[in-house]
């Protein structure tokens, strides 16, 4: 992992990002937490996949192999 991503990761801790899986499914949720395979820790997340069905997840820790982008919150 580059420098500038665990920069931009680090700078969106504890801020609400969007992140992309394999599959087509979108997450939404708070960062609390990464490491160096890209695993997640999101807090308060959302499955946003169906933009009129949005399921609320809680809690959950992504596994870094099915995560295809993270968008950062706007700076």
């Amino acid at each position: 992992m580059s420098e500038m991503t665990v920069q931009v990761l680090e700078e969106s801790l504890g801020k609400t990002v969007l992140v992309r899986l394999k599959g087509g499914r979108s997450l939404r949720g708070k960062l609390k937490g990464f490491d160096q395979h890209l695993n997640l820790v999101l807090e308060d997340s959302e499955d946003v996949s169906d933009s009129e069905n949005i399921k609320k997840l809680g809690s959950i820790i992504v596994r870094g192999d099915n995560v295809v982008i993270i968008s950062p919150p706007p700076r």
